[in-house]
């Protein structure tokens, strides 16, 4: 699988019989995968499809589904609900007994909201089942089309990326050399401090610790190696077929941690300029991560 951004945008459109609709299918960055759906009343079926439309081609993100529908008034027959239109008269009787009304007119009544019903063929249950089903269809349809946006993003993340993990093995590899010359400088350092110990008369214990703090201090080979390691991890990622954005950020704290040991333990400016370009370009590339599915 080629890697996959987190944000798109997608849009179907159908019609069946008297019923036109739209989907509108969107997505944001998330930690896990969650889906909205919003369907017109009726159609509540529609959401498991939905959800399961998602859960099928996505793994990360806040989805959001859309789908607005219409029916065609003309296409079926009108029936006066009593019910409603009573209800609209008992309602107005008080305004029109004290005259702050006048009295309604039929088809201003029967303008109201609620009063006119289409009855048309979408009752048959057989209807109702096409209509679902090519509903569906757009649903996918939508969901594909945000699949391919996600899919863009990604294509369009991948060089970054991938330019930032160079940066990131060039430094360590300035790291390296320039670690080369802190073993010097620490053991001038470490002769001085001997001296001052043995003057001031400290136990060999103590001298031993000594030892043992500059001799780790001095070694930075350890961080240098896991930070050659994590550039082949990331590139692995990159180029493999799962979906790589939670690992990818586990890798970017790694980076940061190898990176901030590599500046605690420098004794050299120059050592510690590259620690700190390496902190920049992780944490650039730690921001991209976040954008990852």
């Amino acid at each position: 699988m080629a890697l996959s951004g987190m944000t798109g945008f997608a849009r179907a459109e159908g019609a069946y019989g008297p019923w036109s609709w739209a989907v509108e299918a969107r997505s944001v960055n998330g930690r896990n995968l969650e889906t909205r759906f919003r369907g017109p009343p009726g159609f509540d079926a529609l959401e498991r499809v939905a959800k399961d439309g998602a859960q099928a081609r996505f793994q990360r993100g806040q989805l959001t589904v859309n789908l607005q529908a219409k029916r065609e008034e003309a296409a079926g027959q009108g029936q006066v609900n009593i019910e409603v239109l009573e209800r609209y008269l008992k309602a107005g009787e008080p305004y029109v007994a004290t005259g702050l009304v006048a009295k309604p007119s039929l088809d201003g009544l029967l303008a109201l909201r609620g009063v006119i019903e289409a009855r048309d063929e979408i009752d048959d249950p057989e209807t109702r089942a096409a209509v679902e089903v090519a509903m569906a269809a757009s649903l996918n349809q939508a969901l594909d089309g945000l699949k391919a946006a996600r899919l863009e993003e990604g294509a369009a993340l991948a060089p970054i990326l991938a330019g930032q993990v160079e940066t990131i093995e060039a430094l360590t590899a300035q790291g390296g050399a320039a670690a080369a010359g802190q073993p010097a400088v620490l053991k001038e350092r470490f002769a001085r401090r001997m001296a001052e110990l043995l003057s001031e008369g400290a136990s060999e214990e103590r001298i031993v610790q000594e030892a043992a703090a500059q001799a780790v201090k001095a070694d930075v080979r350890e961080e240098l190696d896991r930070l050659a390691s994590h550039v082949a991890g990331a590139r692995a990622l990159l180029n493999g077929e799962a979906a790589a954005g939670r690992r990818l950020d586990f890798l970017s704290q790694e980076f940061m941690r190898e990176a901030n040991t590599l500046c605690s333990k420098s004794t050299l400016s120059a050592l510690t300029g590259v620690g700190l370009e390496l902190k920049a370009t992780i944490e650039q590339f730690r921001e991209q991560v976040q954008n990852v599915e």
